[in-house]
């Protein structure tokens, strides 16, 4: 194959992983805490469902210094030990090093602390370039007085060293800290990409998780490895022939490179129909209620919604930017 090494990427190249990484820790929080705190997955009751309490952590967050990263969450969790009815863990992931990410760390733990008034563990999972940047605490004195916090973080960059390890887990989140170093890794060298996307899909399919798992990871690790277009045409026919082989089905690239091709050759209606199939089947809605959707739209916003309808928590926010396109037409 010949390739150019540095041809430009158009799409989720700029490593802003916000959206994938939010969505990894909603789909398989249980699995990220086994991954990364196994002692912490140890006093969590799991019986007791979990909530996300992202409404609550906008309006914490709202007047704090918000330095660069790519997603913070915050989690009701029950523990083992009964002591508490429940508990708070915050989590940040943090993409590049940044001088007041402890102090950031800190003021979210009290400012929450001080809202719920329930116990707080703030978890960080550092996902920048950097080996020497390893903060994991805050803390100041004066005249005898004593404040800090001392919080766990997880340097994605060392588990290069386990990359065994990781090849043999079938944790989720082993599948989200392979592509997340490979596309740092890769970054400007489409050959290396290419061949490192294709390893990782395979193994998927070879650890044989369930369709919707498959999927879900497939996402991730398409997000976070853009390849130029030509490339992920030449990705999706190596796909077929792994389904072909498999006997299994396959969803979600299909169809959003079916909607371009569809795009470039001027077959809108096929492109709809591709597109509220594949949000229809993410909704678990019937096509039909889908497609007044895109009422309204030109050819190159149903394409700009069809790029972006991965990042929707549901219908109604897919319609909400459908009509973010219409008034801006």
């Amino acid at each position: 194959m010949n390739r150019e090494q540095n041809d430009p990427v158009t799409v989720h190249d700029t490593a802003d992983y916000d959206s994938p990484w939010k969505k990894a820790i909603e789909m398989y929080f249980k699995e990220f805490v086994h991954f990364f705190f196994p002692e912490m997955a140890e006093d969590v009751d799991w019986t007791w469902e979990h909530v996300f309490l992202d409404k609550e952590l906008q309006q914490v967050a709202r007047e704090a210094a918000l330095g660069r990263r790519y997603v913070d969450k915050l989690v009701r969790l029950y523990r083992k030990n009964g002591h508490e009815k429940w508990v708070l863990v915050h989590i940040e992931v943090q993409g590049q090093p940044d001088i007041d990410f402890p102090k950031r760390m800190y003021t979210y733990n009290y400012r929450i602390f001080d809202r719920f008034d329930r116990k707080v563990a703030s978890l960080a999972i550092l996902a920048d370039e950097n080996p020497n940047w390893r903060p994991d605490h805050y803390s100041y004195e004066l005249w005898g007085s004593k404040v800090g916090l001392w919080f766990p973080s997880v340097k994605l960059l060392e588990y290069k060293e386990k990359w065994e390890e990781l090849e043999e887990s079938t944790n989720p989140f082993a599948s989200v800290v392979m592509a997340h170093l490979k596309a740092v890794e890769t970054a400007g060298d489409n050959e290396k990409r290419y061949h490192w996307k294709v390893s990782l899909i395979k193994r998927l399919y070879r650890l044989g998780y369930e369709k919707q798992d498959v999927i879900q990871l497939f996402d991730f690790i398409d997000w976070v490895m853009a390849l130029p277009e030509e490339l992920e045409e030449e990705l999706w026919t190596e796909i077929q022939k792994i389904e072909e082989e498999r006997k299994m089905e396959y969803v979600s690239s299909v169809e959003r490179i079916g909607i371009k091709k569809g795009m470039q050759q001027g077959m809108q209606e096929e492109a709809l129909r591709l597109l509220s199939r594949q949000i229809a089947r993410r909704f678990q809605v019937s096509s039909d209620s889908v497609q007044p959707i895109f009422a309204g739209l030109t050819i190159e916003q149903i394409e700009e919604l069809g790029e972006r309808f991965i990042e929707a928590e549901n219908l109604d926010q897919i319609r909400g930017w459908a009509d973010e396109l219409r008034q801006r037409e």
